[in-house]
C-alpha cells in the first residue's frame, strides 16, 4: 500500500504567507481607524469650540428667521400701506444666450409688453453679465417665460417691497434703495426700526387715514383735471395732535414702478413753496388782535382807494371804496385794508408773527422738507405785501399748521406722520390766546357765510375758511394770468377739530367758472366735497342745528340795497 503526503515544508510555508497577509490587512485597519477616530476628534473639538464661543440660541434669534426682512407699514387703523413679499424676479445673462437674441426679444415683449421688443434686444446684446428683465412677477409670468427653453434667462425668488394702495400716499410712504434701505419719505425715516430683527415683526401705523387719503386724493385729481392745472397739494391735519390725516401731491407716481433709489417727484406740500395769498389775512388779523392793534371789530381802515408803495400801488380785486372793519375787511377779502392792519403793527410784530409760526424754518415733519423763502429785508413793502400773501413763500404745510393753531386755542405743535397715542400729543407752544382763537373762529366761520369762502361751505360741518389767489412770480415779475390757488378751511368750527388745505398750481379758467381761475371757483369746492367726504370717516356727524354764534359780527356786514353775498 502506498500512501502520499505533502511536504510539511509547504504547509509551513502557505500558513506563514496567510498569516503575514492577516497582520498586514489588521495593520491597514488599524491605521484606517486611528485616521477615522483623528478626523472624529478634530470635527468634535471644531464643534466643542463652537459651542463654547458662540452665543446661545433665543427665541428672539427663531422670530427673527419667521418675520420679514423689512416690517410693514400701515395707516392708523391697520390697512397695510408698505410691506415686504417674497416674490420672482426674471432676469438674463445675455453671455449665456444661445438662442436668436432677435426672436428671443420679440417673444419677451409679447410675454412682457411693458417694454418693446427693441427694448430687450438692447438689453440682451448690451455686454453685460446679468440683466433684470421683470421684477415682482406672477408666477403665470414665470411659467411662459420659463416654456421659452432659453437657458441664459434666470429665475430668483428674493423679498420685494410691494405697496399694496399703489399710488395713495405714495411722497409720505417713499421709496427704497438697491440694498433695500429707505431713501426717502417715510421709508427713510423708519429704517432702523423697520430692519430691526427684534422690532419688525410689529407694523408701524402712521397718522393716515387710508380712506380719507384716497378721498383728498381723488377730489384733486379731479379738479387738477378739470381746470388743467400744473400740479396740486392737499393736506388735512388734526388741529389737536399734529398728526396728517392725509397728504396728496399731484402729479404722483406708483412706488411699485420706480426704480429702485429714484427719488421720484417733489412733494408739493412739504418740498414746494408758495406765496400763497391771501390765504394770510386771518394770521395777521389774529396777530392785530392778540397785539391790541385790532382794538375792536367795528374799527375801520381806509379802503376807498389803492395803497401806494413808492411807484407801486396795492388795489383790491373787488374794491369796497369805502372805509371798512374787521369782518368786512375778510369778508371782502381787501388787501388794501390788511395791509393798513400791518403797518398799524410795524414790521417787529409782523416778523414775530411769522418766525413764531415757523414760517422762517423748514416745516415740522418726518419726511423730505424745503426751507421757505424767507424776505432779504424787511422794509414798508415787505411789511405790507406780506400781509395779503406775498413776498415770503412757504409751504402748504407751514400754512395747515398755523391754522391749526389759530382755531384749536392758540397752541402751535409740530405736523407728525406717525399715529399720536391717546394723550401723548406733542406740548408744543403758544401763539395765540384762547380769546383771539375764538374770535378768529368766528371770523373764519363768516368768511364763508357770506364772503369769498362760500364755495367751500360744506352742508352740516360748520366750515370756515380763507380763499388765496396769489399770482405767480416770473423771470419778468408776477404773472398776472397765471396764479397759485388756495382754500384754507377748518371744521367744525364750533369745536375745530381738523384743518383741511387744497391748493391749484396754475388752473385755467372753465365755461364753469365763466373764465375765472381764483380760489373761490377752483379750490373751494375741492375742500367741500373733500369734508362732506372725510367728515364721518373722520368721526366727525353732520348737524344742521349747531354752529358758531356769529350773531354779535352779523351787524357789522354792510350791504347796499340788492347787494350780494361776495363771490370770487
Amino acid at each position: 500500500m502506498i500512501v502520499l503526503t505533502a511536504p510539511p515544508t509547504a504547509d509551513r510555508r502557505n500558513g506563514a504567507g496567510r498569516h503575514a497577509l492577516v497582520q498586514t490587512a489588521q495593520a491597514r485597519l488599524m491605521i484606517l481607524l486611528l485616521l477615522f477616530a483623528a478626523g472624529v476628534l478634530i470635527v468634535v473639538g471644531r464643534l466643542a469650540m463652537l459651542a463654547w464661543s458662540a452665543e446661545p440660541a433665543t427665541g428672539r434669534d427663531v422670530a427673527a428667521m419667521l418675520t420679514p426682512v423689512r416690517g410693514d407699514i400701515v395707516d392708523r387703523h391697520g390697512a397695510p400701506l408698505a410691506r415686504t413679499i417674497d416674490a420672482w424676479s426674471i432676469g438674463v445673462h445675455p453671455d449665456k444666450v444661445i438662442g436668436d437674441k432677435r426672436q428671443l426679444a420679440e417673444s419677451l415683449a409679447e410675454l412682457m409688453p411693458d417694454r418693446g421688443a427693441d427694448d430687450y434686444y438692447r438689453a440682451l446684446t448690451s455686454g453685460s453679465t446679468f440683466t433684470y428683465l421683470q421684477r415682482r412677477a406672477l408666477p403665470e409670468l414665470v411659467n411662459s417665460v420659463n416654456a421659452l427653453g432659453e437657458p441664459g434667462i434666470a429665475f430668483a425668488r428674493e423679498p420685494e417691497r410691494l405697496y399694496p394702495q399703489t399710488t395713495l400716499a405714495a411722497h409720505a410712504l417713499g421709496l427704497l434703495d438697491f440694498d433695500g434701505h429707505g431713501v426717502t419719505g417715510m421709508e427713510k425715516h423708519l429704517d432702523a426700526k423697520l430692519t430691526n430683527p427684534a422690532l419688525r415683526g410689529a407694523p408701524v401705523p402712521l397718522s393716515l387715514d387710508l380712506r380719507v387719503q384716497g378721498a383728498l386724493e381723488s377730489e384733486l385729481g379731479r379738479a387738477m383735471a378739470t381746470f388743467g392745472a400744473a400740479g396740486a397739494a392737499g393736506v388735512i391735519l388734526d388741529v389737536d395732535t399734529g398728526e396728517v390725516m392725509a397728504i396728496a401731491s399731484l402729479p404722483s407716481f406708483n412706488p411699485n414702478r420706480m426704480g429702485k433709489g429714484d427719488s421720484g417727484i417733489l412733494n408739493n406740500v412739504t418740498q414746494s413753496v408758495y406765496e400763497l395769498g391771501s390765504t394770510f389775512k386771518p394770521l395777521v388779523m389774529a396777530e392785530g388782535i392778540e397785539t391790541g392793534v385790532v382794538t375792536s371789530m367795528s374799527k375801520r381802515y381806509d379802503a376807498t382807494a389803492p395803497l401806494r408803495i413808492g411807484r407801486f400801488q396795492i388795489r383790491d380785486d373787488h374794491a369796497q371804496k369805502r372805509w371798512l372793519n374787521v369782518p368786512e375787511t375778510l369778508v371782502h377779502s381787501s388787501n388794501i385794508a390788511t395791509a393798513r392792519v400791518a403797518e398799524e403793527m410795524g414790521q417787529a410784530k409782523m416778523e414775530h408773527l411769522f418766525r413764531k409760526l415757523g414760517f422762517d424754518t423748514a416745516p415740522d415733519i418726518e419726511i423730505e422738507k424745503a426751507r421757505p423763502i424767507w424776505p432779504a429785508n424787511w422794509g414798508r413793502s415787505t411789511t405790507l405785501t406780506t400781509a395779503y400773501g406775498h413776498g415770503i413763500a412757504i409751504t402748504p404745510l407751514h400754512l395747515a399748521s398755523a391754522y391749526a393753531a389759530m382755531v384749536n386755542g392758540g397752541t402751535w405743535r409740530p405736523a407728525t406722520m406717525l399715529k399720536v397715542p391717546q394723550g401723548k400729543a406733542a406740548t408744543g407752544r403758544r401763539v395765540f390766546s384762547e380769546t383771539t382763537s375764538a374770535r378768529m373762529r368766528q371770523l373764519m366761520r363768516l368768511v364763508v357765510l357770506e364772503g369769498t369762502g362760500r364755495r367751500g361751505e360744506a352742508p352740516g360741518y360748520r366750515v370756515g375758511a380763507k380763499t388765496g389767489t396769489a399770482e405767480k412770480p416770473g423771470a419778468g415779475g408776477y404773472n398776472k394770468r397765471v396764479n397759485v390757488s388756495t382754500f384754507a378751511a377748518a371744521f367744525p368750527m364750533d369745536a375745530p377739530r381738523y384743518v383741511v388745505i387744497a391748493m391749484l398750481d396754475s388752473p385755467k379758467g372753465t365755461a364753469e367758472t365763466f373764465g375765472f381761475t381764483g380760489a373761490a371757483w377752483t379750490a373751494a369746492p375741492v375742500v367741500s366735497r373733500v369734508i362732506s367726504r372725510t367728515g364721518p370717516l373722520l368721526g366727525v356727524v353732520p348737524d344742521m342745528n349747531r354752529d358758531i354764534n356769529v350773531s354779535e359780527l352779523m351787524p357789522l356786514l354792510w350791504r347796499a340795497a340788492g347787494d350780494k353775498k361776495v363771490d370770487q
